[in-house]
């Protein structure tokens, strides 16, 4: 008997053991992730970054199940989750830290690197919090610690849920490739342009109030009775009293709207067209090799990789100048709208212009209209 609660007691300090361990593994791999240089030098060029990712990805999903059902099933057995725990340790944790390593820009895109970094630090989180929920008192977790309470907080079983979660967004980064990532990115900046621009369309038909010297009387009188009103109502009305185009119009904002509203819907189609006609004909990347037609011509890198962190860098710049021109309509400011105006359209004009030629350096459909549209862009309001 007392050999037996011998073990039981060694069983579980060298639990308690392996639970340090791991916690200051993940904790290290977290500030890792953070602070990888996207830039570096790819280790091991016979290695697929995106690869090694989903592998080591589907063993810690796997292995975080074992865990999960170890903790909240009798027996507690402290050998069996300390097993998992140094498989963990061993290999899949290091495995996928070395994927972020090797997910460098130079062959992968800098939008690559980031997302893989983000998301790997992302599953580093979720997996420490479950390794907090390891009970180190040798008894299962009970009801509540299992599916969570006010007291307890988040259970094991949703913590386990996160950690599969943050697993699948890493082995979604294999099948969603270089091309693939850059899709959803510029749909989601493309989004918030036509966000942008449904807002600017409803804001130029709403009616303008000239009523200005009724308004002005309207804040006098306010101002009298100030003492009545709150802290709160004064901060409604001010977000309240938006700006309209006076019928008058001296500083021509009318004419200038509908020439933006025009434009911003060719920058929204030139999303469409740029993920049509350049994001979905990618070649694979990375590429061992140069493709033949490319190879004949030079044994260089064509520059597709930095091209396309170019043109993804612009077109994440594009929604937040649309946001700022809109701002600058809505305070009916006729210089800052110019100057937001010139800024958003040249920076679309440059994204297409990065795109001219096919990945193969040649001129073909989107060619023709990347013409057209960056001479629409330069004609003046």
């Amino acid at each position: 008997m007392a050999d037996s609660t011998s073990k039981a007691e060694k069983d579980l300090a060298t639990l308690k053991s392996t639970v340090t361990t791991i916690s200051t593994l993940i904790t290290q791999l977290q500030t890792t992730a953070s602070s990888t240089d996207a830039k570096g030098v790819e280790k091991d060029s016979n290695v697929n970054a995106l690869d090694l990712a989903h592998d080591t990805a589907s063993l810690i999903k796997a292995h975080s199940t074992k865990l999960s059902l170890l903790i909240i099933n009798k027996p507690f057995t402290a050998t069996a989750i300390t097993t998992v725990l140094r498989e963990l340790i061993s290999g899949p944790l290091p495995g996928l830290a070395s994927s972020i390593e090797i997910c460098n820009a130079v062959k992968y895109t800098k939008a690559m690197s980031e997302e893989l970094q983000w998301r790997a630090k992302k599953l580093f989180t979720e997996l420490g919090a479950l390794i907090t929920a390891i009970p180190l008192d040798g008894k299962v977790l009970n009801e509540e610690q299992k599916n969570g309470s006010l007291a307890e907080g988040k259970g094991s079983l949703a913590a386990t849920g996160t950690v599969w979660e943050a697993c699948d967004k890493i082995m979604e980064l294999k099948t969603m490739g270089v091309g693939g990532l850059c899709i959803k990115k510029a749909e989601e900046y493309r989004d918030l342009v036509k966000d942008a621009l449904e807002e600017l369309q409803e804001w130029g038909e709403e009616e303008s109030s000239d009523n200005e010297d009724e308004d002005d009387e309207a804040a006098g009188s306010a101002d009298e009775e100030g003492a009545g009103i709150s802290a709160q109502d004064a901060v409604d009305e001010m977000f309240a009293s938006q700006h309209h185009i006076p019928s008058a119009d001296p500083e021509k904002i009318r004419p200038r709207l509908e020439s933006s509203l025009k434009r911003i819907r060719l920058v929204a189609l030139m999303y469409a067209a740029v993920i049509k006609r350049r994001f979905k004909t990618l070649p694979y990347l990375p590429h061992p090799s140069l493709p033949p037609e490319l190879k004949a011509k030079s044994d260089e890198d064509p520059g597709i990789v930095s091209c396309l962190d170019e043109v993804l860098d612009l077109l994440k710049k594009i929604p937040d100048i649309t946001d700022e021109l809109a701002n600058a309509f809505y305070e009916l400011d006729s210089q800052e709208i110019d100057k937001r105006m010139s800024e958003c359209f040249f920076t679309a004009f440059s994204a297409v212009q990065l795109l001219i030629t096919n990945w193969e350096g040649q001129k073909d459909e989107f060619s023709t209209w990347a013409y057209k549209f960056q001479i629409a862009m330069n004609k003046g309001w």
